[in-house]
């Protein structure tokens, strides 16, 4: 279950400075804020609503709500990853460092960690490993073992992989293009990840296959998990109820919001598509 709502830091209106606006591959680019400190106190999972900027012909006119992919308190800084897809990202793609940016946040229920999960199983396809990023920081700075598979259409597309093996991670690279990503194949590596390293908890997010994969095998196992979900938003406070989604709790089939109930949610609550 979430939890609860007196433990999340408080919802505020920042205004950050872009410092680089990176490509990272021919689909995906990295933005890094320098940001107040107050929004810094966002957790693994949690996410901000962008406003993207109207510059010449884009003129995006909802936030955009996108998650954390690195929490460098040090120097004050957020980091996201991003696919341009649409018209608000095609905006956000202009920003130049300097620029300032408005971010709003942080939102929702982030990932839940029971201290006695210490060997943690991580797999996602594309940018839903930016939402698994910060728990893998977590992970490394409280002396957790993680375990996380990586996968994409090719080789090219692969995101995370060094930065995961920086934090120390035991990275598996799974694609498309070999194979290696095929249902079967991932499964037969986490049964023996399993098996050989007594895998505590699973998380995922980005992908209905691992998703429905990862179900399967935390209940044959009899394994926790989480699943951060992606859904559409507009307020993301939970007002305007665009981002409802069906799950199960208690064998019964109930509406949530996945910005505020969410966006991570018990394993096997959430329904696949």
């Amino acid at each position: 279950m979430a939890p609860s709502q007196s433990s999340q830091p408080a919802i505020r209106e920042h205004i950050a400075t872009v410092i680089s606006n990176e490509t990272v591959n021919n689909q995906y680019k990295q933005l890094c804020l320098s940001v107040p400190p107050l929004a810094l106190q966002v957790k693994p999972g949690q996410f901000f609503h962008l406003l993207c900027p109207q510059v010449d012909e884009l003129s995006p006119f909802f936030r955009r709500p996108m998650s954390i992919y690195r929490i460098d308190r040090r120097r004050s800084r957020l980091h996201f990853l991003y696919k341009i897809s649409g018209v608000g990202t095609a905006a956000m793609a202009k920003l130049q460092p300097g620029n300032p940016f408005n971010i709003f946040g942080p939102l929702g229920q982030g990932f839940r960690l029971e201290p006695s999960w210490q060997n943690l199983l991580v797999m996602a396809r594309g940018v839903g490993l930016a939402t698994l990023a910060p728990l893998v920081q977590t992970a490394q700075r409280e002396g957790r073992q993680v375990y996380a598979i990586c996968s994409a259409r090719s080789a090219e597309y692969l995101l995370s992989v060094d930065y995961f093996r920086e934090l120390g991670a035991t990275v598996f690279s799974v694609t498309d293009s070999d194979g290696s990503s095929d249902v079967a194949e991932i499964e037969k590596l986490i049964v023996d990840l399993i098996l050989q390293h007594g895998i505590d908890a699973f998380f995922t997010c980005g992908s209905n296959r691992l998703l429905k994969l990862s179900q399967d095998l935390t209940r044959a196992y009899n394994l926790s998990g989480q699943v951060a979900l992606e859904q559409q938003m507009a307020c993301g406070l939970g007002m305007c109820y665009c981002c409802v989604r069906t799950f199960i709790q208690d064998s019964k089939p109930v509406d949530l919001r996945v910005c505020k109930e969410g966006p991570v949610f018990d394993l096997q609550e959430a329904v696949t598509w």
